[in-house]
C-alpha cells in the first residue's frame, strides 16, 4: 500500500514538473548563453468592446428628455458613452450608470425637428470572449412623462 501512494506521489510530482517545463522557452543563440524564461500566459476569458448602435427618432412623436439602457449581466458597462446626432455631431449628456442601467438624460430635448437619428456608442463595454449574445432592452422617458416606454433591444455577438 505504501508503494502505491509512493508512486502515486512521485507520478504526481513528475506530472507538474513536465507541466512547467512545457510553459519554458529557450532562446537559441550559437554565440550567447542559452536562458531559459518562462512564459506563463494567462488567458483573460475578458475583452472590452465598443457597443453602438442607432436610434430612429419618432416623426410624430414627443420630444425625449432621456435614454434609458438595460445591460445584460454578462457585460460591465462604464460611463464613457458618446451620443451623435445624424450629422456626427455630439449631444451634450448627463450619463448615469448605476449597476447594469444606464441613463442618458437630454438636457436639451430631442426631436424628430432637431435629429431624425441618434448614435449611441458605448465605448468600454468589457465582454467575455465566450458568452451568449450581448442585449440590451431599450426605454425613453418623454418631456412631461415619468414612465418608461420599451421601444426595442439592441443585440451584439460576441466573437
Amino acid at each position: 500500500m505504501k508503494k502505491k501512494i509512493i508512486y502515486l506521489t512521485v507520478f504526481t510530482i513528475a506530472s507538474t514538473v513536465t507541466i512547467f517545463a512545457g510553459n519554458a522557452t529557450a532562446k537559441t543563440d550559437n554565440n550567447r548563453v542559452h536562458q531559459i524564461d518562462n512564459s506563463f500566459q494567462f488567458s483573460s476569458n475578458q475583452r472590452f468592446v465598443k457597443h453602438i448602435f442607432r436610434l430612429h427618432v419618432p416623426k410624430n412623436g414627443k420630444p425625449l428628455s432621456q435614454l434609458i439602457i438595460d445591460a445584460p449581466s454578462t457585460v460591465a458597462v462604464s460611463s464613457d458613452i458618446d451620443v451623435l446626432n445624424d450629422n456626427g455631431q455630439k449631444l451634450n449628456i448627463n450619463v448615469l450608470v448605476n449597476d447594469r442601467r444606464i441613463t442618458l438624460n437630454f438636457p436639451e430635448t430631442v426631436t424628430f425637428a432637431t435629429t431624425k437619428k441618434l448614435l449611441i456608442s458605448l465605448n468600454k463595454v468589457q465582454q467575455p470572449t465566450s458568452s451568449s449574445d450581448s442585449i440590451y432592452n431599450l426605454f425613453v422617458r418623454v418631456v412631461g412623462s415619468d414612465i418608461e416606454i420599451p421601444i426595442g433591444q439592441a443585440q451584439f455577438q460576441t466573437f
